[in-house]
């Protein structure tokens, strides 16, 4: 996937929240973390111990047998990572994941779940493309069809724009970010913080390449990612 919209308004600034928060050789836990690329990432550009942790087996398994990776995985099996202990993370990322949870009791069991890796008052950092922007065409992606209101919960598809610019479906669920700060408090966490990054502000953070190599006129328009990050209370 070419996920240009994410190399700009997304990952960079959730590494930038996590290093405000996190120190080297500290625990990074990537959940939902597919075959690994981010956390692997993470894992270099930190300099911490990243464990990534899925759903999918069949995720995990390049991402286990990657010749660059880094990271450690594990499984998520009945929602639950059975062999990662209460307080082990010092920090939890988690991109992306929401999209594909059918129900709130799913998402709440995601951040509960979350919530029981971190310790007491390290940071939880979400990103997630935001469903009130739905229907306009960003560099790589587009959320829902155009003219549709979708609420917390709703089906919508999701197109990602491939490296050879073709574009793929994928089905996915409307959760507004508005949705997520009551479910994060009664999962365990505080002052919870929402941010929509800028292409102005990705000038400080993102690959000045990236940046300078596109127009980014939807991007500019109405940035259609946010990250959220609140505390294990």
């Amino acid at each position: 996937m070419d996920a240009a919209t994410d190399r700009l308004l997304g990952y960079p600034f959730v590494f930038r929240a996590l290093a405000r928060r996190i120190r080297a050789g500290e625990v990074l836990v990537d959940y939902g973390c597919g075959p690994g690329k981010v956390a692997d990432e993470a894992a270099r550009r930190l300099g911490v111990r990243v464990l990534g942790v899925d759903t999918s087996p069949e995720m995990l398994a390049p991402a286990r047998g990657s010749a660059a990776a880094v990271a450690e995985y594990h499984l998520v099996e009945d929602g639950r990572v059975t062999d990662l202990p209460d307080s082990c993370a010092d920090a939890v990322m988690c991109n992306h994941v929401l999209a594909s949870l059918p129900t709130e009791a799913a998402v709440l069991g995601v951040f509960t779940e979350i919530r029981r890796l971190l310790r007491p008052g390290a940071p939880f950092v979400l990103p997630a493309t935001d469903p009130d922007r739905g229907g306009r065409e960003y560099a790589s992606l587009r959320i829902g069809d155009p003219g549709e209101v979708y609420a917390p919960g709703d089906e919508l598809t999701v197109r990602l724009r491939r490296t050879d610019g073709s574009w793929q479906d994928v089905r996915n669920h409307a959760w507004p970010a508005g949705f997520l700060p009551p479910l994060l408090e009664r999962a365990g966490f505080r002052d919870v913080v929402q941010h929509r990054p800028t292409v102005d502000e990705a000038r400080t953070v993102a690959d000045p390449d990236l940046v300078a190599g596109r127009a980014w006129s939807a991007e500019r328009a109405a940035p259609p990612l946010v990250i959220t990050t609140a505390p294990a209370a």
